[in-house]
């Protein structure tokens, strides 16, 4: 399917009233994960969307042109209002948070494995560790303060069991840095594979930032500052592989084209018959943007859309799955951390790396992460920590539920 060949149906106004911003919500227990897992991954696309065309605005002198941005952008605004009213009131931040985790779970094994740049591939596969091991953190933060079952919230798709432990995971920020991908020469899935995770990676970041202030126990709201501290770097190594030589607006078009892929591709996944019906609306005001980014291509910059996406056609589609059995192998790489641009064992550092002094500058006491705590207070009222595995644990070092590993994957021969 080339989106570029589709007639769009053109509303009149193109703009949404405000009677149908707000949608019918969603049941937490009895909609599939995935449905919600779309709809977070969807909500964090179309903020991607307005942040570039705020930031677009900013770089622009053509007034006609920011008029056009504008116009484009209140629409993908208005998307976004009408995705977030999905959400149920009587779901708890906590609770919402698991799904935010599975997403950035089972989003990135899917990605990873369908994924032929290795560099991207290996950032993908290093994330996924760290992400894992919130979804674990936070699980057991769920069952001991509100006492709720995860199960009924993300199913069986998703194991729960520490990944590199959160305490492994502060690194200074110049190691955090990837090389960039060039767009041109890049198959279509790894462009669409980076765009995507961007925006997931940065809406968790947002979230996390934000509702950190507001959760009701101390507890939880350093849980959730720390993991929002590593979120910012899973942003900074996924943004540093985009492509910077493009312009504005073939940034533009790459933005439009990747949101036709992720509604068409959500609209074929979905399995909620209402929820349908938004990606369905959505992916139709897409095809309208899309189609007017060429046409702003071509009158500014003299470009065919074909010289910025050379196969329009939509690759394979994004479908979420169950994906137990490729974390349980990424998981053997634990012990790994970033060094610059590659990685390395924590075995393999010098004293002096930058790893090693960030840590003493941030974690310089293990025993005091809010990582850490949670599990440790989990374990000493429980007698072991909450885990879903479907076997051991791949890692012999973290199969023990009675000690929160606070060496494995920070301190040489941990």
């Amino acid at each position: 399917m080339n989106p570029f060949e589709l007639h769009p149906k053109r509303i009149k106004g193109n703009y949404y009233p405000l009677t149908q911003l707000a949608l019918k919500c969603y049941d937490k227990y009895e909609v599939d994960p995935y449905t919600k897992t779309r709809i977070i991954l969807m909500n964090g696309t179309e903020f991607e969307s307005v942040w570039f065309y705020h930031q677009f605005a900013r770089h622009c002198s053509n007034n006609d042109l920011r008029r056009d941005i504008a116009d484009i952008r209140r629409v993908e605004q208005q998307q976004q209002k009408r995705i977030g009213s999905l959400k149920p009131i009587d779901e708890t931040i906590l609770e919402t948070t698991l799904s935010y985790e599975q997403l950035a779970v089972d989003l990135t094994a899917i990605l990873a494995q369908r994924e032929k740049n290795p560099a991207v591939r290996d950032q993908l596969n290093f994330a996924l560790l760290e992400d894992f091991d919130h979804l674990y953190r936070f699980t057991d933060l769920l069952e001991m303060e509100e006492g709720q079952n995860y199960r009924k919230l993300i199913g069986n798709y998703t194991e729960i069991m520490p990944g590199r432990p959160t305490v492994a995971e502060h690194r200074n920020p110049v190691d955090d840095i990837r090389k960039p991908v060039n767009f041109m020469l890049a198959d279509p899935l790894t462009k669409i594979n980076v765009s995507t995770i961007i925006a997931a990676e940065q809406q968790t970041m947002n979230y996390y930032m934000n509702v950190a202030g507001f959760y009701h126990s101390d507890k939880g709201r350093r849980l959730f500052s720390e993991i929002a501290m590593i979120e910012e770097q899973h942003v900074s190594g996924y943004e540093s592989l985009k492509d910077t030589n493009m312009t504005w607006l073939e940034s533009m078009l790459n933005h439009e084209y990747n949101e036709c892929y992720l509604y068409y591709s959500c609209y074929c996944d979905e399995s909620n018959a209402n929820v349908k019906k938004v990606w369905e609306r959505h992916f139709n005001d897409e095809l309208v943007h899309l189609q007017r980014a060429a046409e702003l291509l071509a009158k500014y910059e003299g470009k065919n859309y074909r010289e910025v996406i050379l196969n329009p056609d939509f690759p394979q589609l994004l479908t979420f799955r169950d994906n137990k059995k490729y974390i349980r192998e990424v998981l053997k790489n634990i012990r790994l951390t970033a060094q610059m641009e590659t990685y390395t064992s924590v075995s393999n550092l010098a004293e002096n790396n930058t790893f090693n002094l960030y840590q003493n500058l941030v974690l310089k006491n293990p025993d005091e992460a809010p990582s850490h705590l949670v599990i440790d207070e989990y374990i000493r009222k429980n007698g072991e920590d909450l885990r879903f595995e479907t076997a051991a644990h791949p890692e012999k070092a973290l199969q023990d539920r009675k000690t929160d590993n606070v060496t494995i994957g920070r301190v040489k021969n941990g």
